[in-house]
């Protein structure tokens, strides 16, 4: 494996997936994280920046993973890329997320939001793999 190829495919992948987390996971829907305020962890503003630090080091984190999984897998084309992507999408992000609307409060459009979020991530990082490796 080529580790700067690697390592350039998870700087931009988070880069460009961090745009996205913004769109799907802060403005779509925004209103309805005002539905029940009582189950995050902290009132609007306060602490945010360390948990925005925390939250990106999670993405780099989920970048590097997949495309390591694509390379190990040998998925760098695009469709099997693609493939991966979903699959990987449809074990993880969304069945923790059905698992929250169902038990917690937090409203099923944030749910949706939040899972279309991790798909466009994977979506976009197995795009980039496929480009630049």
């Amino acid at each position: 494996m080529n580790w700067g190829r690697f390592g350039l495919i998870v700087l931009l992948a988070s880069v460009v997936t961090s745009f996205s987390d913004w769109l799907f996971m802060g403005v779509l829907f925004h209103k309805k994280y005002l539905a029940s305020p009582e189950i995050w962890r902290s009132s609007a503003g306060a602490n945010e920046p360390r948990f925005i630090v925390y939250s990106q080091l999670m993405g780099i984190l989920s970048c590097a993973a997949f495309t390591y999984l694509c390379v190990k897998a040998s998925t760098l084309t695009i469709g099997a890329s693609l493939t991966t992507a979903t699959l990987v999408w449809l074990a993880g992000p969304v069945v923790v997320l059905a698992h929250m609307v169902i038990w917690t409060k937090l409203h099923p459009l944030i749910g949706v939001s939040q899972s279309l979020g991790w798909l466009v991530r994977f979506i976009v990082t197995a795009l980039i793999a496929v480009w630049l490796m």
